[in-house]
């Protein structure tokens, strides 16, 4: 009889894990509307991204630690998007420096960089304090101005959003970066 029953639910898990395309994230939260401005003047909103698989992260140009290996990883993880063949997904960088991070300042922070900018954007024309509550809000991190530098403090996690704009996983986006796991969970949520 036991062996019967791990039977059922052996299989019961291997239906419900097939089903689900075998992603499973850590994170449910929905991303609060917004209308932002990315490096080449255009607007971008909630609704440029609905409907296709985003990664997300939070940087900022004058960022002298974090942002840089962040922003190297985010391309290393574009490259296999790329080579797997995957067309099917955005990146979407938000500064949290809003105030120095114009389109231009942007542009040139992205030109260090070897990238698809077509997928990418990098987004500003906000308040800091605005980005702080987006952040918190909606991806659960924390932006704040450091009282002893020009730096902003921030998290460095890397955010899979599904197709309706709903936060589903998070990743270390600066060191042990699982580059194979984010693009196969790309994948999945590209197939749901």
């Amino acid at each position: 009889m036991k062996k019967i029953y791990a039977l059922i639910t052996g299989a019961a898990v291997f239906l419900l894990a097939a089903c689900s395309g075998g992603f499973e994230g850590n994170m449910e939260k929905e991303i609060q509307n917004f209308s932002y401005t990315n490096q080449q003047n255009e607007t971008v909103d909630l609704n440029d991204i609905k409907g296709t698989p985003a990664l997300v992260n939070f940087i900022f140009t004058n960022c002298d630690t974090v942002c840089p290996p962040m922003t190297f990883n985010m391309t290393e993880v574009q490259a296999e998007l790329e080579a797997e063949g995957i067309e099917d997904y955005r990146i979407i960088s938000f500064s949290v420096d809003p105030e120095n991070d114009t389109p231009e300042a942007l542009t040139e922070f992205m030109s260090s960089y070897e990238l698809n900018e077509e997928k990418w954007d990098f987004l500003t024309g906000y308040s800091q304090e605005e980005i702080a509550d987006f952040a918190l809000n909606s991806f659960e991190a924390i932006v704040a101005d450091d009282p002893n530098s020009d730096q902003v403090i921030h998290g460095t996690s890397f955010y899979l959003v599904n197709k309706e704009g709903t936060v589903v996983n998070s990743y270390n986006g600066i060191s042990d970066v699982k580059v194979d796991e984010i693009v196969a969970d790309v994948k999945a949520v590209s197939n749901e």
